[in-house]
């Protein structure tokens, strides 16, 4: 048989080992937790982590998750400036140690192979699965290893692909396929896998749990907006300050952490209604040098123009305009070794309803 011909042969064969035992093998993110890092709750339970059942297999790795976040474990309410940004919808993780690995993934294999049917290409393709762990078998960029690397056992772990649960898309979520693979204590993960966990991605999992607070602005002169009369709108510093969110892996021979931090910068008014004027006139109000926002309202301003603001140009009749504030904040992150660097900017904002009359004017 070509050479060339024998090879597209064992690496088909090997993609296909490669589905048929990640099947089961993917796994459902034990690591989100939201609990502060250190809390030392074990493992969340197959059950509670989509639905698996007792067949698959969980990592002992938890990411934890401290600070501004979510207290349910759901993605958080910042939304991404850039639409072509989104979190990592899987990663690698480190998983178990040598012998534990060889428990756990030989019932695995002993199990797929005592399949009724599982027999042709596909038993083929299991027994490759099963050598490339016990008697070294490798294929190109993935060394096989002997008796599943127990001599090595406390010396590294192996590590497995983790799915993020956050993620909607399915395909993307158990995108990371690859069959888990030994990394010694210290080590970096092969460059091949881009996907390894590493500070970056914890911040990026930082950044989609982060929890943002409520977007309400201060107006005046308050419950008395009048048509055509200027209405002042305002943060305090002390309600519009950064906000920090910690994700963070720890387990032995690998400890790395990423806070990601969220600092507001412009404040942007949206009416709720066309019959209406923004003050600067393109609704963003921009931060002061004291980290506020606007100005506030003082007696006998009332026919000053407001450096934040809006002028409604109609009556609410009997019911309210929506005004819209978000802000947007500048998110940025630092890491373990010294890492660091910007993610995209992200907004929230909320709504509060605005009570608008006509002037009464009383005629003589």
């Amino acid at each position: 048989m070509p050479v060339n011909r024998a090879r597209r042969i064992t690496l088909r064969t090997s993609t296909v080992a490669l589905t048929l035992t990640l099947g089961a093998l993917v796994l459902t993110e034990p690591a989100h937790a939201v609990e502060p890092t250190g809390n030392g709750q074990g493992a969340s339970s197959a059950k509670q982590q989509g639905g698996r059942g007792k067949q698959g297999i969980y990592a002992a790795a938890r990411i934890r998750y401290s600070g501004a976040v979510t207290k349910d474990g759901s993605t958080g309410n910042v939304t991404s400036s850039d639409v072509n940004w989104t979190p990592p919808p899987c990663w690698y993780a480190p998983y178990l140690g040598a012998k534990d690995f060889k428990k756990e993934m030989s019932k695995h294999i002993e199990g797929q192979l005592n399949t009724p049917g599982m027999g042709g290409t596909a038993g083929a393709a299991i027994g490759e699965t099963k050598r490339h762990y016990e008697d070294e078998y490798s294929w190109p960029g993935k060394p096989g290893y002997k008796d599943y690397n127990v001599e090595n056992d406390g010396k590294g772990m192996f590590w497995a692909g983790v799915e993020n649960p956050n993620e909607p898309d399915y395909l993307k979520r158990s995108s990371c396929t690859d069959l888990p693979f030994w990394v010694e204590n210290g080590d970096a993960p092969p460059p091949q896998y881009e996907e390894a966990i590493t500070p970056k991605i914890l911040a990026a999992l930082a950044y989609q749990h982060i929890q943002l607070p409520d977007t309400k602005v201060t107006l005046a002169p308050e419950a008395n907006t009048k048509v055509n009369l200027p209405t002042w709108a305002w943060l305090d510093k002390a309600v519009f300050d950064e906000v920090q969110a910690t994700a963070a892996l720890n387990v032995p021979g690998f400890n790395i952490q990423a806070t990601t931090t969220a600092k507001p910068v412009s404040l942007k008014l949206e009416p709720g209604t066309k019959d209406a004027e923004t003050y600067p006139a393109s609704g963003e109000c921009t931060i002061n040098a004291d980290d506020s926002i606007g100005e506030p309202y003082a007696k006998g301003k009332s026919d000053e123009t407001p450096p934040c603001g809006v002028k409604y140009l109609r009556s609410s009749g009997d019911g309210t305009y929506k005004l819209r504030a978000t802000i947007t904040w500048e998110i940025n992150w630092t890491g373990t070794g010294g890492a660091g660097g910007d993610l995209p900017n992200g907004t929230f904002g909320n709504d509060q309803a605005v009570t608008v009359q006509e002037i009464q004017a009383v005629n003589r």
